[in-house]
């Protein structure tokens, strides 16, 4: 009877120990487990900040590409500038012509009466030289287009010929175009427009405004290197 007593309690002994074991395993088993789940959510916060770094250092390096694009497009507006100014100083001094940038656009302005007598959009002696020396400074833009644009001041005009400025204005641009051509420029290379009176480069308040308004602009066209590819538009569109 003790011996069997003996024998239960040790039994109880045993499986109250064993109780003991697979409850302190139960507890060791699920602080493992948090600290799987904690470990695993630091590496999903890691690696969702990762990501974002990512993100951010491509948008970073893509604004800086874009930068530097910019840059080299100025630089070589600057540099264009630069030796059209060069090339035309003589006529520039003398008051033929100027080198300006109006409206984002590059233009050299010649004025009317160097160019035309009043109503004409025949060529003077005078502006057939000069619209020749201006050929020569653009012949070393191969790549460019080119918009010669006449401009008149503000007092109408009505002949048989020129029903109104707009007619004067559009004839005399396409006389100097064909003036261009004749001095070796490709044809394909430029156009020809007129604004009439409607783009004036200051009121027609004086004689001496009107005189600056009279003037035949030849326009270097934006390099297509220097415009946004229709991906960088559509990116933009998109908010990538």
């Amino acid at each position: 009877m003790a011996a069997a007593k003996a024998q239960d309690d040790a039994d109880k002994a045993k499986a109250d120990a064993q109780a003991k074991a697979n409850q302190d395993l139960q507890t060791r088993l699920a602080a493992a487990q948090k600290q799987l789940d904690d470990l695993n959510k630091l590496l999903a916060g890691t690696t969702a900040d990762k990501d974002k770094l990512d993100r951010l250092m491509q948008a970073s390096s893509a604004q800086l590409d874009e930068l530097q694009k910019q840059k080299a497009a100025a630089e070589a507006r600057a540099a264009t500038y630069r030796s059209l100014t060069e090339q035309l100083r003589s006529m520039i001094d003398a008051g033929q012509l100027s080198v300006k940038i109006r409206k984002g656009r590059m233009l050299i302005s010649l004025p009317n009466e160097l160019l035309f007598d009043s109503g004409s959009a025949v060529l003077k002696k005078a502006g057939t030289d000069a619209v020749a020396s201006v050929a020569q400074a653009l012949a070393g833009l191969s790549d460019r287009q080119f918009l010669v644009a006449g401009h008149t001041d503000d007092k109408p005009i009505h002949t048989g010929r020129f029903p109104s400025n707009w007619e004067l204005s559009t004839a005399r641009a396409v006389t100097v175009t064909r003036a261009l051509v004749a001095a070796n420029m490709k044809p394909d290379s430029l156009g020809a427009v007129g604004y009439g009176e409607f783009d004036p480069v200051v009121a027609n308040d004086t004689p001496e405004h009107r005189a600056q308004n009279r003037r035949i602009e030849i326009q270097l066209q934006p390099n297509l290197s220097e415009l946004p590819s229709m991906d960088d538009l559509d990116n933009s569109a998109a908010g990538k």
